[in-house]
């Protein structure tokens, strides 16, 4: 019977470690025993340069989920695989997760990637960083970030018009941080 386990991987080589433990299984024809092998990523929107860019990061950096029939071969395939720190587990021996913790975990994937509009959205701007206008009536303008709304995808950001500090409200697409 096939249960869950989740594999400590080297952070940065998730993906590596996935394809290397099917190909292997594949090559070793132990692929009936080895039935998924999952990174886990949730989809982010950042803005870079003015413009939202969707992009993959990882929900669990340094971990793979593995849904695998366990036994000797299996077991040495996964801890021999390059890049393998081991089985998430006490003592050594590789403990397998439920079926519903499997299910969050991935239904979460999921759930970021169909729902892009309520992805997270990363800005390289912070509260008290000069930035730019790029776009609209004040563009060219710089500014201090004063607040960041990230409900609404929106900065507040204080600029000078004829020597008087003045407050706009921004979409965080609109401005750029000044480097």
């Amino acid at each position: 019977m096939s249960r869950w386990y989740i594999i400590h991987a080297y952070s940065g080589f998730e993906g590596k470690v996935r394809d290397q433990i099917l190909a292997d299984a594949t090559r070793l024809g132990l692929d009936r025993l080895v039935e998924s092998v999952e990174v886990p990523t949730e989809t982010v929107t950042e803005v870079r340069r003015g413009k939202k860019i969707q992009s993959e990061r990882k929900f669990f950096p340094g971990y793979v989920l593995a849904k695998l029939e366990m036994n000797d071969d299996v077991y040495h395939l996964v801890k021999n695989t390059p890049k393998v720190t081991g089985f998430l587990g006490s003592s050594g021996k590789p403990q397998p997760i439920s079926e519903a913790e499997a299910a969050r975990i991935l239904n979460t994937k999921e759930e970021a990637a169909t729902a892009a509009p309520k992805a997270k959205l990363k800005v390289d701007f912070d509260i008290g960083d000069t930035v730019k206008v790029i776009s609209g009536n004040f563009a060219t303008f710089s500014g201090v970030v004063e607040e960041l709304d990230y409900d609404k995808n929106r900065v507040k950001v204080s600029i000078s018009i004829f020597g008087r500090a003045t407050p706009l409200e921004l979409g965080f697409e609109d401005v750029e941080r000044v480097k």
